[in-house]
């Protein structure tokens, strides 16, 4: 399973790219040849993102936003348009996670995380099939709890199986035009929002980090939590030519932990 080589010529638009698995899969998609548009809220990180891709010779360029709003979308669409005349791919990868309790009356922090994860990926394939003019691809970021609950959890697995029904309409939708639109849900990723998440877990069950990031290392079946690298390689493969048939599917890439999920 390879994409190398086969997003040469190709545009691409990343959306959280600054860091984790979103810059994992800008550094993967630029290394299969494709031209980038990275966005995200951090403007540092970004530049870092875009100074890597620049250092194995690729292109890349940037615009700082967050996705909730709609008119960042459209901007950043219109960047890598003026840029290089086109748009093939499109990553919607960034994303927030939050402990909401439900009966905590914290409305606020879960309309913050459905926005960024489901309404922002919405409006970033919205901007982008006003231009594509296929074959293309849409990929939505999601998780593993998008396709099984979590206790405080609860805006976050909304959201998340949210692309879910998402990427399904979609994919209906612009089939004829091939395009297609796809969901991937990574379980637990060593990453910096997977730490937070932990620590979070730790105060909860008042343990030591180390021992509950141990403890979720132990319930993956291969024993180890998915490098963000798999994540992006993956990614790739379903943006290559190899993937024209994969459409409306949201896959997991989790070490094992959906088996019982689908």
């Amino acid at each position: 399973m390879t994409a190398s080589g086969s997003l040469k010529a190709r545009v691409a638009l990343v959306t959280g790219a600054g860091k984790g698995i979103g810059r994992a899969i800008a550094l993967e998609l630029a290394a299969g040849g494709a031209r980038l548009l990275v966005t995200g809220r951090d403007e540092r990180a970004l530049g870092e993102t875009v100074g890597e891709v620049a250092h194995a010779g690729g292109q890349a360029r940037h615009v700082v936003g967050d996705v909730r709003d709609e008119a960042h979308s459209r901007a950043a669409v219109a960047r890598a348009m003026d840029a290089w005349g086109r748009l093939d791919v499109v990553v919607a990868n960034a994303g927030i996670a939050g402990t909401t309790r439900m009966g905590s009356g914290d409305g606020e922090r879960a309309r913050a995380v459905v926005e960024t994860n489901l309404l922002g990926a919405y409006y970033v394939f919205d901007a982008a099939l006003a231009v594509m003019q296929g074959p293309g691809r849409l990929v939505a970021i999601s998780s593993v709890l998008g396709k099984f609950g979590a206790p405080g959890q609860g805006a976050y697995c909304a959201s998340k199986a949210g692309l879910h029904g998402l990427v399904r309409a979609v994919a209906l939708e612009v089939g004829s035009r091939k395009i297609t639109c796809n969901a991937v849900c990574p379980g637990w990723v060593d990453t910096e929002m997977a730490r937070a998440r932990i620590a979070d877990l730790a105060v909860e069950a008042g343990k030591a980090n180390e021992l509950v990031a141990r403890e979720a290392r132990d319930a993956v079946p291969i024993g180890r939590f998915v490098e963000v690298e798999e994540v992006a390689r993956f990614v790739a493969f379903l943006c290559s030519s190899e993937a024209d048939a994969i459409t409306g599917q949201a896959i997991s890439i989790c070490g094992g932990v959906t088996t019982f999920a689908g």
